[in-house]
């Protein structure tokens, strides 16, 4: 039986000011590990997802380790039967993940870490707002119950939900969550900078909580959207049974031959 492909995610703000340095040594060192995936390297951190196998990632994992400034990176994993990604890309970008404000940087100011085991307990609480900071689409497909979906098509997108629709004196304690953290953990930096004086965000994000946690314990409900090939997982970090349009990013049945919202043919 061939071994299966693990597929590992992980980020973590932290200051990288050699970052554009940082980016040949990487890239070479995954294509001779025989990785793919992709991994982006911005001034405020790194953010990445690469597939292998676990003798490859973990070699990749102990390298990125090494420098101390990553010695503590945090790894979620999961398997598939084979790459679900066509090549290895190491890019720089402006953030690791796009939020589009200035001045928000959760090196220096970020919500209170909610682990995966107290979570159920967490968003069980009535005078919590348990805000979902994924995309629209991705809410579709999966998510915990009373949460609030703000129908956005972006990250960057978000911060105006939260200016249009929250408000620090009502909304007093906001818990957020999302695939595997990063993005609700900037946003708790905006919600803070906005003046919410209680935050929370779900450590590791989903795919940390379905990791650590027993099915039968789990309050997600649905399946949680991946960004590769997979396009979706189950409550075992499975791959999903959902499709979805590549172009409109509806949720289509898994017999359609084209999307019946845009009419693509492009279905993953």
């Amino acid at each position: 039986m061939e071994e299966p492909i693990l597929i590992a995610a992980f980020y973590k703000f932290v200051p990288l000011p050699d970052y554009r340095e940082m980016r040949g040594p990487l890239l070479r060192a995954c294509h001779a590990a025989g990785l793919r995936g992709t991994i982006l390297l911005a001034r405020e951190g790194i953010n990445a997802t690469i597939a292998g196998t676990r003798a490859a990632v973990e070699t990749m994992i102990s390298c990125l380790r090494a420098d101390p400034r990553l010695g503590d990176l945090m790894v979620k994993e999961s398997f598939h039967n084979c790459i679900p990604f066509g090549r290895m890309k190491v890019r720089l970008k402006r953030e690791i993940v796009a939020m589009k404000v200035p001045g928000i940087d959760p090196n220096k100011q970020v919500g209170a870490y909610v682990e995966p085991t107290d979570w159920n307990r967490l968003i069980a609480q009535d005078d919590l707002l348990l805000l979902d900071a994924r995309n629209d689409y991705e809410a579709r497909m999966g998510s915990f119950p009373r949460s609030l979906n703000p129908e956005t098509g972006a990250f960057h997108e978000l911060p105006r939900f939260i200016d249009d629709n929250l408000d620090p004196q009502r909304h007093k304690r906001v818990a957020m969550f999302c695939t595997g953290g990063i993005r609700c953990e900037k946003a708790t930096a905006y919600l803070l900078a906005q003046g919410f004086p209680e935050v929370y965000h779900l450590r590791g994000g989903i795919l940390n909580y379905l990791a650590t946690g027993e099915p039968a314990e789990s309050l997600w409900q649905g399946e949680c959207f991946v960004f590769d090939e997979r396009v979706s997982l189950d409550q075992r970090l499975q791959k999903g049974r959902i499709v979805i349009c590549d172009d409109c990013k509806a949720v289509v049945n898994v017999n359609d031959a084209e999307c019946p919202h845009c009419g693509s043919g492009s279905l993953l």
